[in-house]
């Protein structure tokens, strides 16, 4: 990887913040909806980075898909979608951002079909209701990931 990868992939983690306010914003989340977003969004990241650690690709499988699947139930599969398509843009890595796609999409049917699950209580406590369920889907291949070059 050059310098110019890895100043792109810091630029991209950098600018992560005001990319998911102005989505949640042209969403239509108003101000709430945005902290909110970016509530499950930690949430999601802290999560993820406790039960997914230790295997490659498994932390990020599992970010991707429980924080779609949160933001989905609480705010709808368009916010949802709208909100991953601007985090992937400008993203340095095309099978890096395909895998992340797969993972969101996997979140997204699962926050559909468990509305009341994932809205009754805190992110944190989707978070824990999600984190089994993600850990399955890793185990059985629902969940993907792309090895590093």
């Amino acid at each position: 990887m050059g310098f110019g990868d890895v100043v792109q992939r810091a630029i991209h983690k950098a600018t992560v913040v005001p990319r998911l306010s102005a989505a949640a914003t042209r969403a239509g989340l108003g101000p709430a909806g945005t902290v909110e977003v970016l509530r499950i969004s930690q949430t999601a990241l802290q999560a993820a980075a406790t039960h997914g650690s230790g295997v490659p690709g498994r932390s990020n499988a599992l970010r991707h898909f429980m924080w779609q699947a949160v933001l989905t139930a609480r705010f709808g599969v368009e916010a949802a979608q709208s909100i991953a398509v601007a985090q992937e843009a400008g993203s340095p890595t095309r099978k890096d951002s395909g895998v992340d796609q797969h993972n969101n999409a996997a979140g997204q049917a699962y926050g559909a079909a468990h509305v009341g699950e994932l809205t009754a209580g805190s992110p944190a406590d989707a978070m824990a209701v999600l984190v089994p369920v993600a850990l399955e889907m890793w185990e059985s291949d629902e969940l993907v990931w792309v090895r590093p070059h």
